[in-house]
């Protein structure tokens, strides 16, 4: 046998030998439980897929700024806010500002932990760590709402009036923009604890 023959022989047999290979490989059936993903891996595709259309979008340092139904200015500022894809009216927000310019050229500051804007009414609601800046008053509560379609803020949850002519507790006050009143109340006791400087 001469070179040329040995050569091809090896070459046959090298190609006999790679068929096989793949034949073999692809030719042994996998049995249901040998699938390439497993079922756990399975299940967390599809519960991925189905959160998918819940999703909602986030924004980072955002600003939101108009005119309420009594015509004050407001500026809302939040560093993080996300709002689902079912309900693009409500933004749900974290750290949050907000700045209230009434006509009579007093501000309002309300800071809170987090908060709720609706983009169509303009209501808003702060949660958590509440503070208030007003004039030379600072205000302290767990709860804050701001109502544009009605016209007040009201305040609640361990409502506390830190001021130059004294302090207050209450359970909740409701300011009324338009006619510029002040309720407050108490739901425990009925009474509100107050100290006022008489100076």
């Amino acid at each position: 046998m001469d070179r040329k023959q040995k050569l091809r022989l090896i070459q046959l047999n090298l190609l006999v030998f790679g068929i096989l290979i793949i034949i073999f490989t692809y030719s042994e059936k996998k049995t249901p439980d040998q699938s390439l993903i497993s079922k756990e891996t399975q299940e967390k595709i599809q519960k991925r897929a189905e959160n998918k259309t819940n999703e909602s979008d986030v924004f980072y340092n955002i600003e939101y700024s108009g005119l309420d139904l009594s015509g004050n200015r407001f500026v809302l500022k939040s560093k993080e806010a996300s709002n689902s894809k079912q309900n693009q009216e409500m933004v749900n927000m974290k750290n949050v500002e907000a700045y209230f310019y009434f006509k009579d050229d007093t501000v309002l500051k309300i800071l809170s932990d987090t908060g709720i804007y609706n983009n169509k009414t303009l209501d808003m609601n702060f949660k958590g760590n509440v503070t208030a800046n007003y004039e030379k008053s600072v205000l302290f509560a767990e709860k804050a709402e701001y109502s544009n379609s009605q016209s007040f803020l009201s305040i609640s949850d361990k409502v506390k009036i830190n001021d130059t002519r004294g302090s207050m507790l209450a359970d909740k006050l409701l300011f009324d923009i338009k006619k510029k009143t002040l309720n407050i109340s108490s739901f425990e006791d009925g009474i509100i604890d107050t100290n006022v400087n008489l100076k």
